[in-house]
Formats: structure tokens, C-alpha cells, sequence
């Protein structure tokens, strides 16, 4: 879609993302005021206390959205540094008394002006905004060198650590899923790529058996039925929901699961009660609408590529990367393929700050497809004007024919 701006310039709006993201958006909404009612009116003695709140932090995250699309990503792609420096100090403050807040064991939050916003989320997007500077400033020793590719590795490690701390081993399993992805389409080497994925792989299974806690998530996942009333409650509650969907479900807002048995039913476990709700069928439909969104991330990121720009390619594809790894990630847990993480369903989950820092991105994600079709309209206009003036005798810029 393209819209004349002032000045005569085009705006170029993709309405197959905002489509998606809408779709994707909306179905989260029915579902998390499904899974949330009984809980809402437990605990706040309002029905739709979830749906408002769902609601407004839509309109928040829409709002963020349009004003970075009305940001040049060449400033960000300028402030890269800055904005690294500020993602590396969001996730010190979060273990400052005072500043950062914990809820169920972790600091991950923090409290301003009363209100908590979890550091991570944003700050994963600042560390990716760097690393794609970075493939673009250091193309040649990170195509190159083991060198070039170690220095963002390292970023990793130090960001992970903090990650790490809080502790959210799930944020950082996504975040490095994602950098690693990202310098691989940038085009780090790929034994270089294996030989680091290797390290790594190593080094978080290493920080999994040491932790007590993550290694009874562990076995508990392994086998949840062994402690079916404990440690294992969680994962046997949402495979008794996905269970019960069968082919078409069992009917919307008629999950028994969501009844005080499945914890972190409109949040995390989101997934759960739409396979019971929904049953195959809408799973299926969640996975459809998920990877067109991956596909299109790509899409904009090849058009941004062949467009020569590619701090703007590696954005998008930054973004296609994330929302396929988490979103993965989420399902498995959901559906015991995968440990327990405290991660949220992409663009559906209830999620203060997740959904509004998803929704910016978005934001970001449809810049770079305007600046892509600009680019690329810019240059076919260049082209046209050029071969007309050929035609008529003219050099395309200046002077007599030969």
C-alpha cells in the first residue's frame, strides 16, 4: 500500500505485516480474556480485568510502533553504541534496591514511577540493533576472520551473564538463538558458526546442571508424570489441555484447564488452552499465521538487501528470527517438547512489557520495509529517466551525446 506523504513523498505501508501482526494480535486477545476470567475475577473481582489491560497495552505498543516508524533507522544504525550502552545499563539497574523489583524469585523488573517494565525485553532489541550495525561495519573480518565473529560472541556472553543473574535463562537462550542466526545471515563462516554454537551449547548445558533449579526443571520435563502434584503439576496440566482439544476443541471459553489447575494460563501457558479451546484446528491456524509472519520478516529483509541496505535487511531478519525462536521455544514448553522457560507467546501472550516492546518492533519492521520500497522505487524512477533520456539523444546526467 503507498500513501502520497507531505511534499509529495510516498509512504509505503506494508499491509500484509500489519494484516499478520493484527490477525495474531486479536486472536491472543480472545484468548488471553478466555483464559484470564476466572483468575480476574478471583483475584480483582473484574471479569475483563485482562481484556482492558490487553487492550490498552495494544494501544501503547501501536502507538510506540508509529513513532518508530517515523524514525530513520540510519539513526539508529548511528546511535547503535548508545543504545547498546543503554541496554548493558538497563539489565545492571534491574539489581539495584530500589530500582529493580522481583517477582517469584527473579529481577527481572524495573520500578519506575510505580510501574514495572521488564528490562530484558527491551534491551534484547537494543543488544540486536548493535549487532546489526556491527555486521555491517565489520562485514569483511566477520566474513573472514574467527576474530570477527568472537567480538559480538563476547557481547553475547556478557549480555547472556546478565540474563543469567536475574535469573531468565529463557530470554537469554532467545537472545542468543537470535544473534547467532542473525551474524550467520550476515555471513560469518559457517564452521565458524558451528564450532561457536557448539561452545555455547556446551556452556549452557554446563549453567543447566549446575543450577539445582534448572536441573529439576530437567527431569522435569523429562518425565512430569513422576511428580505429577509438585514439580511436574505445570507440564501435566497443559498436556492435559492440549490433550482434550482433539481435532476441533472442546469450544471457546470452555477450557477446564484454565480453572485454578493450569498456572500462568494467560500468559505463558496461553498456548495450552488455545489447543483445548480450539483443538487442532486453531493450532494449526496459530502456526499458519506465525510462519507468514516469519516469511514476510524475510521477505522485507530480502527486499531491503537488494535494495543495498543492509543494517535494514538485518533488522528484519532479526525480527523473523525472534518471533520463529520464541514463539518455538513457547509451543515446546507447551507441549513438553522442551524445559519450562518463562517466555511468552509472541504477540499473543498477556505481557506488560513484552507485547508493547513486540508491537515497537513491528514499528521498526514496517520502516524498513518504507525504506526499502523507497530505495527501490528511487532507483527504478533513476533507471526510467535515464533510458528515456538515452532514447531522446540526451546523456542521462548532463552533457552532449557522443
Amino acid at each position: 500500500m503507498t500513501r502520497s506523504g507531505r511534499g509529495g513523498g510516498a509512504v509505503h505501508i506494508d499491509s500484509v505485516t500489519i494484516a499478520l501482526v493484527l490477525a495474531i494480535t486479536l486472536l491472543g486477545l480472545v484468548m488471553v480474556t478466555s483464559a484470564s476470567v476466572s483468575i480476574a475475577s478471583k483475584d480483582t473481582g473484574q471479569t475483563f480485568f485482562y481484556l482492558e489491560r490487553q487492550l490498552l497495552l495494544m494501544l501503547i505498543g501501536s502507538a510506540c510502533a508509529a513513532l518508530l516508524f517515523c524514525i530513520r533507522t540510519e539513526l539508529l544504525e548511528k546511535a547503535s553504541v548508545g543504545l547498546l550502552v543503554v541496554a548493558i545499563t538497563m539489565l545492571a539497574l534491574v539489581f539495584i534496591p530500589g530500582l529493580g523489583h522481583m517477582v517469584n524469585g527473579s529481577r527481572r523488573w524495573l520500578q519506575l514511577a510505580g510501574l514495572n517494565f521488564q528490562a530484558s525485553e527491551l534491551a534484547r532489541v537494543l543488544v540486536l540493533i548493535y549487532l546489526a550495525s556491527y555486521a555491517v561495519r565489520r562485514e569483511e573480518q566477520l566474513r573472514t576472520t574467527l576474530g570477527g565473529l568472537a567480538k559480538p560472541l563476547g557481547l553475547l556472553v556478557l549480555v547472556g551473564a546478565l540474563l543469567l543473574a536475574e535469573p531468565d535463562f529463557g530470554a537469554a537462550t532467545v537472545l542468543f538463538a537470535t544473534g547467532f542466526g542473525m551474524l550467520f545471515i550476515a555471513g560469518a563462516r559457517l564452521r565458524y558458526v558451528i564450532a561457536m554454537t557448539v561452545i555455547a551449547g556446551a556452556g549452557f548445558a554446563v549453567l543447566a546442571v549446575s543450577s539445582s533449579y534448572r536441573m529439576r526443571r530437567l527431569t522435569t520435563f523429562l518425565n512430569p508424570w513422576a511428580d505429577p502434584y509438585n514439580s511436574g503439576f505445570q507440564l501435566t496440566q497443559s498436556l492435559i489441555a492440549i490433550g482434550r482439544g482433539q481435532w476441533f476443541g472442546v469450544g471457546l471459553g470452555e477450557s477446564v484447564q484454565k480453572l485454578f489447575y493450569l498456572p500462568e494460563a494467560h500468559t505463558d501457558f496461553l498456548f495450552a488452552v488455545l489447543a483445548e479451546e480450539l483443538g487442532l484446528a486453531g493450532v494449526v491456524a496459530t502456526l499458519a499465521l506465525f510462519l507468514a509472519l516469519i516469511w514476510r520478516s524475510f521477505y522485507i529483509a530480502r527486499l531491503a538487501s537488494d535494495a543495498g541496505l543492509k543494517f535494514q535487511s538485518y533488522l528484519a531478519a532479526a525480527f523473523g528470527l525472534w518471533v520463529g525462536i520464541q514463539a518455538f521455544i513457547n509451543m515446546g514448553v507447551n507441549m513438553g517438547v522442551l524445559p519450562t522457560k518463562g517466555l511468552t507467546l509472541p504477540l499473543m501472550s498477556y505481557g506488560r512489557s513484552s507485547l508493547i516492546v513486540s508491537l515497537a518492533w513491528v514499528g521498526l519492521l514496517l520502516r524498513v520495509y518504507h525504506e526499502a520500497m523507497l530505495e527501490t522505487r528511487g532507483s527504478a524512477t533513476v533507471r526510467q529517466r535515464g533510458a528515456r533520456m538515452e532514447g531522446e539523444g540526451r546523456r542521462p546526467f548532463g552533457g552532449e551525446p557522443e
